[in-house]
């Protein structure tokens, strides 16, 4: 006899009866427990209907097909036939569960590119709202207007020449105080000597940027805060270095092209980008923009002594001068001798009065901020001036071009050193004057006050070295490649 549900004898075989039909106990038993009636007649049944069948237990029972070898050969080629229909379904479930990968991946790719294209429109509104609130101020009634001498670029709108009276007060007497204290400030105890810059090696390597990024561009250390580094990338994102940790802290973006140059100004950083913008960044975030001051590529941005104002350098060869608390543009100048400059770099002396421009002609421009006119013209490089630093004490002018670097006594007006060096692409004095980095294909210390000698060359990994900075006191130098990483030099 067999079990009515199995097919197989019973071990513990069991009668209903109801319906006559022979189980085994424990499948009849879990089967009315979870329908409560006879699967094969589907009567319903309970556990007193069930009749236990008396049976021998000296040898258990075994089925007829596993006690001979036809038998076990037939069982074997079932278990292969479904196996083989099992695989089958699994292969089934795999394409289904593949398509539905596919379109649940495309679905996502749509979206990413709906989000870049909502991205795209919302820094574009951005921007022109940035724009909308620049040149709203010089349109209000009672606002300063544009004057007689006011010069017409671009798509002919007016542009303001002259600084503001007010500024050119607030200036003064911010030069008269430095200058003050310039005579009566001693070297810091705590500087670097030229030993100890002498043993200073590559240390951290920190990425600051984007792994796609191909260069940091330019380095600020905060005045306020000697731990707080300021990277601008080819990217066009400003990073937020800490020297303490040795590690990134805020990444911010915003700019659509590489950023230029990076500058503080009290509790704001200004950013200069390829993309024809300044924009000035508080608290880890873009408070706001200057746009449509220059037609080109701003080169260059730096900051006033008071932290009030500031400059931006065009390719266009214009300089603007602008409000960093207003973040508007007060004045734009143009050299009216030849319009047609490309400025390449430029910045602030220490005293805040006068202004470096390097172009791409090779010449080097100082001017009168307060008149906004040429003071003076010094030629002699080859190639386009490609950095320019002003050293602490106001008396020297490094610049860098293809042919190296050239220092510049500014009371006399004349090339008193030159340094042969290969692209070399920037330069940058120490806050107390006694040191000169410059970078290229590698870079390189030299002692201001022993000749000029170079104190330590390192090598670059990732040539050529873009930018360089050095921490308070020439403790480390900060140098940015055509890589992510800013490397410490200390």
């Amino acid at each position: 006899m067999f079990c009515s549900i199995s097919g197989t004898t019973p071990e513990d075989p069991v009668i209903s009866s109801k319906t006559g039909h022979l189980y085994e106990r424990s499948l009849i038993t879990k089967a009315l427990q979870e329908t409560g009636e006879c699967p094969v007649t589907k009567t319903p049944m309970t556990l007193e209907d069930l009749l236990p069948v008396k049976s021998g237990t000296t040898v258990k029972p075994r089925t007829t097909a596993a006690a001979s070898i036809p038998g076990l050969l037939s069982i074997f080629h079932n278990e292969w036939d479904a196996l083989m229909l099992e695989t089958h379904e699994l292969r089934v479930d795999l394409h289904g569960t593949r398509q539905e990968l596919s379109h649940a991946l495309y679905q996502h790719d749509a979206a990413c590119r709906v989000i870049s294209r909502l991205m795209k429109e919302r820094d574009e509104a951005r921007e022109a709202l940035a724009n909308a609130r620049a040149a709203g101020p010089s349109a209000a009634p009672g606002k300063r207007a544009a004057s007689d001498g006011d010069e017409a670029v671009g798509d002919g709108k007016k542009q303001r020449s002259g600084v503001p009276p007010e500024a050119i007060d607030a200036m003064t007497a911010k030069s008269k105080e430095l200058s003050k204290a310039r005579k009566k400030r001693e070297i810091s105890p705590t500087l670097a000597s030229g030993e100890d810059i002498g043993k200073m090696e590559i240390g951290t390597t920190a990425p600051c940027h984007a792994t796609k990024a191909k260069g940091i561009r330019a380095i600020r250390v905060n005045p306020a805060n000697a731990d707080e580094v300021a990277t601008g990338g080819a990217d066009g994102s400003l990073a937020l270095f800490d020297a303490a940790k040795g590690k990134r802290g805020a990444l911010m973006t915003g700019h659509k092209k590489a950023v230029t140059d990076v500058a503080y100004a009290g509790d704001a950083i200004l950013t200069s980008s390829a993309d024809k913008t300044v924009k000035i960044w508080r608290g880890g975030a873009e408070a706001a923009a200057v746009a449509g001051v220059h037609e080109g590529e701003v080169v260059a941005v730096s900051a006033h002594p008071t932290n009030a104002y500031a400059v931006s350098i065009g390719g266009d060869g214009a300089w603007a001068f602008m409000d960093v608390g207003a973040a508007e543009c007060l004045s734009v100048q143009r050299d009216g001798a030849d319009g047609g400059t490309e400025y390449t770099c430029g910045g602030f002396h220490p005293d805040g009065l006068i202004l470096g421009t390097g172009a791409a002609d090779s010449s080097v421009k100082i001017w009168d901020v307060k008149t906004s006119k040429v003071a003076a013209k010094v030629e002699g490089h080859v190639g386009a001036v490609t950095s320019m630093s002003f050293s602490e004490n106001g008396y020297y002018l490094a610049t860098c071009a293809q042919d190296g670097v050239k220092l510049w006594d500014l009371r006399k007006l004349k090339n008193f050193k030159s340094v042969e060096a290969a692209g070399v692409r920037c330069v940058g004095f120490d806050r107390s004057g006694h040191y000169l980095a410059v970078g290229g294909a590698d870079a390189c210390v030299l002692n201001v006050k022993a000749e000029w000698e170079v104190v330590k060359r390192w090598e670059a990994s990732k040539a050529p070295v873009n930018a360089l900075e050095f921490a308070p006191d020439a403790k480390a130098l900060y140098a940015g490649c055509s890589d992510h990483n800013l490397r410490v030099i200390a």
